[in-house]
């Protein structure tokens, strides 16, 4: 017996009632593409416009995305009363840390409007002050707000929250504000007025991974709101499951693969950096360190002797809450791992890896938590740790069940934070590519928004807060002053026998086996140093995997049609990166990339966005001033919409 027949004899009985080749249409002003943190936003920002909305997710609201299970702290919160950085100040720290790579758009209306989010999420019952003045005295907090810090306790801009139900109270607002909400809807693809790409975008369509069934999904105005592009490099079932970084498993690049075959303009996909761990890691913030949301543990060696914290002078602090602090003549500082020196902040001392080789301290490393003082202790593994997405259950609870105490324990600390660093090879292309926004957050495509991770550069939770709001509003007065476009059926049948073909087929390949074929021409072809001959063998390659094994795709139940749906997007993403890595004829160290064709880093002609389309199915490149962002206080002033 053929092993495909053997595992369609033994499959468990799908427990839903499927309906492939049904079709439903739902119509709206704003369609909501995610569900995640910037969907939510977005919808509730379109709402309160008066418009109807729809909200579509492949997963369930209530929990999913990057902050389905939490946050822990607001950063950019610059408007906050103690905050002694203006948005002006912060987003231009900001950019001149990333050497100007940075999306000045967004990153000024989170600066903006970072902290209005905080406040409106409190008024949903997310608790964001100290209340019960459980850490009161402490140096972090703010006696007159009772609102916590982190990082940099002068300057105030990032608040400690307990924010493990924020998603459950933004789902609320969503149904108490009459917005529907898709569950389990995977979308496939935006469709183009009159069926032409680049035309203006009216509407969408998605499957049910339940029950199979077809969507037609129309409105007058679409924000897409999902994940960044995960899974092009690095795929492992069952080291780590789906689990290759901190982002959530599902996050295939969906959006970016449908906004790319709707003709959308991006910028940003050819940077990518060395990945941490992969398969091969520790669970997110389990291991003793000093970054994130550990800053600044106290880190001692195997003999209980303590490494020296320093500021950006190389100056040794000689107490925890000097770590806190920024430099003389220092106005305040990002952090810690901050590239520009008028923004870093306090670390470890920074050649002591070298000092371990060296034998002046001895393996392993531990993070010092009972030697912290209580406030700080509470607010880094009780707060912080047991309120950040993805560390409530597989940290706080687990090893608090097996007997940790942050009182009297100490945790080891491995290499690179949590999981050590990877090959060249495995790369991560988190928080670089995304689509192209003028100052409403509108897209290349008329009709189009986007927010969170659909934007190239992108950022954290607030930003995905910020900018779900923003573009929320925006394609809400959008839509009250549009018409209805019209949907080609053309178009809409083309893709409906596209997301079909994989369960009309008895035998071919698994959707895992598929996903590990286009993660290894990634890694051959795109990995840290590319070339023109390495960059078109890549593609040969997923043009022939394209082809051949992906077009013989199986999918057994909805559900590994959706997975199967995902892989087609992931090697979309790959096709997309890799044609970015072409256009760029330079080198670029904040870029993460080398071009062995081109070594010259950051010539002055490359200083620029190098941002790519498809027009008539033909890959147009183009760029974009690093600057293009012009004015940020008056352009907000006009677009706010406020």
């Amino acid at each position: 017996m053929h092993y495909e027949d053997l595992i369609r004899e033994h499959a468990p009985i799908w427990p839903y009632p499927v309906s492939y080749g049904k079709e439903s249409e739902v119509s709206c002003d704003v369609l909501v593409l995610g569900g995640g943190i910037a969907g939510c936003w977005a919808a509730i920002g379109a709402a309160r416009k008066g418009a109807k909305v729809v909200l579509v997710e492949k997963g369930v609201t209530r929990t999913s995305g990057a902050g389905g299970s939490g946050v822990d702290h607001w950063h950019a919160a610059c408007t906050n009363p103690a905050s002694k950085v203006s948005p002006e100040e912060f987003t231009q720290a900001v950019i001149d840390d990333h050497q100007g790579w940075r999306c000045g758009v967004s990153q000024y209306i989170t600066a903006r409007e970072s902290y209005d989010c905080l406040l409106e999420i409190e008024q949903l019952g997310v608790k964001v002050r100290d209340s019960e003045d459980e850490f009161k005295g402490a140096d972090f907090r703010d006696e007159a707000t009772k609102l916590l810090f982190a990082y940099d306790y002068n300057a105030k801009y990032c608040v400690r929250v307990w924010g493990s139900n924020v998603k459950s109270a933004l789902y609320r607002e969503c149904r108490r504000l009459g917005v529907r909400i898709l569950n389990h809807v995977m979308v496939t693809s935006l469709l183009n007025e009159g069926g032409r790409q680049g035309a203006r975008v009216a509407g969408a369509t998605g499957v049910n991974t339940r029950t199979g069934e077809f969507y037609v999904l129309r409105g007058k105005a679409a924000i897409l709101c999902m994940f960044l592009p995960q899974r092009q490099w690095i795929f492992n079932t069952e080291l780590k499951g789906l689990y290759t970084s901190h982002r959530p498993h599902s996050a295939s690049g969906d959006g970016h693969a449908m906004a790319w075959r709707a003709g959308a303009r991006f910028a940003g996909l050819e940077r990518s950096r060395r990945a941490g761990g992969g398969p091969f890691g520790y669970p997110q913030y389990g291991v003793g360190n000093t970054a994130n949301t550990w800053y600044a543990c106290t880190m001692v060696d195997a003999n209980g002797k303590e490494i020296p914290w320093v500021d950006r002078d190389g100056r040794v602090l000689q107490s925890v809450a000097e770590r806190y602090q920024p430099a003389p003549d220092q106005k305040f500082f990002l952090s810690d791992m901050a590239r520009d020196y008028r923004y870093r902040g306090p670390r470890l001392l920074p050649d002591w890896q070298e000092r371990v080789r060296n034998g002046e301290f001895a393996l392993p490393i531990y993070a010092d938590l009972p030697s912290l003082p209580e406030h700080e202790r509470k607010a880094l593994f009780g707060l912080m740790i047991a309120q950040e997405a993805r560390t409530l259950i597989p940290v706080y609870w687990t090893y608090g069940q097996a007997g940790f105490d942050p009182d009297r324990d100490m945790l080891q600390h491995y290499e690179g934070s949590w999981a050590g660093v990877g090959p060249p090879q495995w790369r991560d292309s988190a928080d670089t590519g995304g689509l192209v926004v003028d100052w409403d957050l509108r897209t290349s495509l008329d009709g189009l928004y986007a927010a969170g991770g659909q934007i190239f550069a992108s950022g954290d939770h607030a930003y995905a807060a910020a900018t779900g709001r923003y573009a929320g509003r925006h394609a809400g007065a959008f839509a009250a002053a549009a018409d209805a476009p019209q949907i080609d059926r053309c178009q809409v049948e083309k893709e409906k026998a596209r997301v079909y073909a994989a369960v009309q087929r008895e035998r071919g390949i698994d959707w895992k086996e598929l996903n590990a074929g286009v993660c290894k021409i990634m890694q051959d072809y795109c990995g840290e140093i590319k070339s023109e001959e390495l960059l078109r063998i890549g593609l040969k390659w997923l043009d022939e995997l394209e082809a051949g094994e992906a077009a013989t795709a199986v999918a057994r139940n909805p559900h590994e049609l959706g997975r199967v749906l995902e892989v087609m997007n992931i090697m979309t993403n790959a096709r997309m990166i890799i044609e970015a890595c072409r256009a760029r004829k330079a080198s670029s160290g904040i870029l993460g990339f080398l071009r062995q064709d081109y070594p010259e880093n950051d010539p002055p002609e490359w200083r620029k966005w190098v941002t790519l389309e498809l027009a008539d199915g033909a890959v147009k490149v183009g760029d974009l001033p690093l600057d293009y962002d012009g004015d940020r206080v008056k352009r907000y002033a006009t677009h706010s919409g406020l």
